[in-house]
């Protein structure tokens, strides 16, 4: 991923008002190491249920601000997250919504997954692969799990986007 400066991330946001993006709080950036991140996710330090995701969508930014369920899945089962694929405890994934883009997310519309309850996928996908897969090297395996993270990312700010 690109590096991204504060003023890019709050021009980037899609789907939040003037008053949310002055609000905003951001990550540490000099600290953020941006090529092991597919995309830049954060959350509220605040423990609000706010989330915020930037990911770069050809030449520009997008960022969209999403907002984690109350409830929770049962604990002792397994889920998995949308963007990165990668089964954990339920208690490390949750429901996240988003409003959408415009004035279909002015009029209540959103869209909602299952993601890393963290927002790290980035993180994750890196972490020691299954012995299944070490026939692949890790560079292979990172590759492959960077390219479909990228492409569900991407899928879901496409349809956050639509207008219809």
């Amino acid at each position: 991923m690109r590096e991204l400066t504060a003023e890019q991330i709050r021009e980037s946001m899609v789907n939040a008002t003037e008053a949310e993006i002055e609000k905003m709080p951001l990550p540490g950036l000099y600290e953020t190491l941006w090529d092991e991140r597919e995309y830049l996710g954060w959350r509220d330090p605040d423990g609000s249920p706010r989330g915020y995701i930037v990911h770069w969508v050809d030449d520009r930014p997008v960022g969209f601000i999403v907002r984690a369920a109350s409830s929770t899945l049962r604990s002792g089962i397994g889920a998995m997250c949308s963007f990165c694929h990668t089964p954990q405890p339920s208690t490390q994934v949750l429901m996240f919504s988003a409003p959408k883009g415009g004035a279909a997310g002015r009029d209540g519309n959103t869209i909602g997954t299952y993601l890393c309850a963290d927002l790290a996928c980035s993180m994750m996908i890196r972490m020691l692969p299954a012995t299944s897969e070490l026939t692949f090297s890790r560079t292979e395996i990172v590759a492959r799990r960077s390219a479909g993270l990228t492409e569900r990312l991407q899928r879901f700010t496409a349809n956050l986007l639509k207008t219809a």
